[in-house]
């Protein structure tokens, strides 16, 4: 990538203006018509098109990988909205790195194609089925995996999965979508494909083969054997913060002399760490600087449990005091300071190091990533869907610290802050919107947990026997009360002063 924008007349992105793009802006050097597809990836936001589809992109600048190209796909009406915008500019995508020391911007063109998008995803099923897809790749929120949010396990009574285990052929989920793809490449011949989850789970390889294999097993027990024989699902640790596009995100790509309808901006950091566990081969991501590795389980305790928890530890706060952005929240003395004092003696206790990282140097190194003022990564953005995000980054904290003998003072107050956010109403008085799939159950165990805070507690499938703990069941009552009679910053005020 490039330094440095300059001001042009505006190009409309598409193959045949690449020439045309300012000489600052990186362009692919490959020539996009000799590639092939190799990968499906369901979910194209801008995670995606910031983190893997810049590696291949990076591989394919080297001349490799030209037969791995990506075809995008979704399964929710709003993502033919994005088929459509992609498609118009020929499925290229500028990227704008954000760091401190200036900006760098790239357009990439890893993605040849998109599967339009139908209710009955026939035409992705069909796509999946054909034997130039090798692997299937994921983006679809830590949400998205039909699982319990206290145990993980897989929710086979959850209605889209009810619908998709009795209409196998026109199913409504990805994985109802997987299955059938699967099932036709079993009986042509076509053969297996990896599954590669690329969402912020623990284990997230071992999720995505739990939801496959749990749902084919619904409707067809010898293609859910097939599928746990054949298939392969790596575990995978992905990160790159990368903010939402909005009106500000335009308006920069545009400064460049860019039309772009789905311009990203990221901030410079990215790593991708991979179990090397794939049936039907893969790229050389390695030689562009992901890792392949037997150790994801650590590297991705470290990523989930400090940088995904810290978001959750800062967010809530931020939302509460009215902080618009995340580096916002870490210009606040005292949310960088809760952080802090969580990360380092809470969280960090509890993580192994990985090669040439220890958890304590992680915290720094998060911290200065949130920090960064021109990452536009809105607080709102980080605290949504707080239902799953505070069972898979907090909680488990919390567990290993009951265990451990380690503080959980800080984690008590972070879940107490959620509690009073999920009341909708800031300390300015200004409303919060809905934010979580489950905002009104939310809402009235918040409303219920003002006056007895064990309501909160009481929701069993994000805390399960939690509220049976005294150490932290008393935390938490003693914090929310504080939250509510004298307010967000004397609550982190008095924790840090603790």
């Amino acid at each position: 990538m490039n330094q440095q924008a300059q001001k042009s007349p505006m190009i409309k992105l598409s193959d045949k203006t690449l020439d045309d793009l300012p000489d600052a802006i990186g362009r692919p050097v490959y020539d996009r018509a000799s590639l092939t597809p190799g990968i499906v990836h369901i979910g194209v936001g801008n995670f995606h098109r910031a983190h893997q589809a810049w590696y291949l992109h990076r591989l394919m600048q080297m001349g490799q990988a030209m037969d791995w190209a990506i075809v995008g796909a979704g399964v929710r009406s709003y993502d033919e909205g994005q088929r459509e915008k992609l498609a118009a500019q020929d499925y290229l995508t500028t990227l704008i790195e954000l760091d401190p020391q200036g900006i760098a911007t790239e357009v990439t063109g890893a993605m040849i194609d998109y599967v339009p998008v139908t209710e009955d995803n026939i035409p992705l099923i069909n796509r999946m089925a054909q034997p130039d897809i090798r692997i299937v790749s994921l983006t679809v929120t830590e949400g998205g995996y039909y699982t319990l949010p206290a145990t993980n396990a897989f929710h086979a009574d959850h209605p889209d999965i009810q619908h998709d285990a009795q209409n196998p052929e026109r199913p409504r989920t990805v994985f109802g979508a997987i299955v059938a793809a699967l099932k036709i490449r079993r009986n042509s011949g076509a053969g297996p494909f990896t599954g590669l989850c690329c969402d912020n789970i623990q284990g997230n390889g071992a999720v995505l083969h739990q939801t496959v294999t749990g749902l084919a097993r619904l409707s067809d027990p010898d293609l859910a054997d097939w599928i746990d024989v054949h298939c392969s699902f790596p575990i995978s640790m992905v990160d790159c913060i990368v903010p939402a596009t909005g009106p500000s995100e335009i308006e920069l790509v545009q400064s460049f002399g860019i039309n772009d309808a789905v311009p990203v901006t990221h901030e410079k950091f990215r790593q991708w760490v991979i179990e090397d566990n794939f049936c039907a081969g893969r790229p050389d991501w390695d030689r562009v600087g992901a890792i392949f590795s037997d150790q994801v389980h650590a590297y991705e305790a470290m990523k989930i449990r400090i940088l995904n928890g810290g978001h959750q530890v800062i967010a809530g706060a931020g939302e509460l005091l009215s902080h618009q952005t995340i580096a916002d929240c870490m210009a606040d003395d005292l949310i960088a300071a809760l952080f802090a004092k969580v990360a380092l003696e809470e969280i960090a206790p509890n993580v192994r190091s990985v090669p040439n990282t220890s958890p304590n140097a992680y915290v720094d190194l998060i911290a200065s990533r949130f920090a960064n003022p021109r990452i536009v990564d809105t607080t709102r953005r980080v605290a949504f869907d707080g239902s799953s995000r505070h069972p898979g980054f907090i909680i488990p904290s919390i567990r290993d610290g009951l265990a451990s003998g380690c503080p959980i003072e800080g984690l008590a107050l972070v879940e107490a802050i959620w509690a009073r956010m999920c009341a909708g109403q800031r300390e300015d008085g200004s409303t919060i919107g809905p934010n979580d799939p489950n905002w009104d159950a939310l809402q009235q165990a918040a409303f219920a947990a003002k006056t007895e805070p064990s309501a909160w507690l009481a929701q069993t499938q994000f805390y399960g026997e939690l509220d049976a703990q005294p150490r932290f069941a008393e935390a938490f009552i003693r914090w929310l009360r504080l939250v509510w009679s004298k307010g967000t910053a004397d609550a982190i005020a008095a924790y840090l002063n603790d």
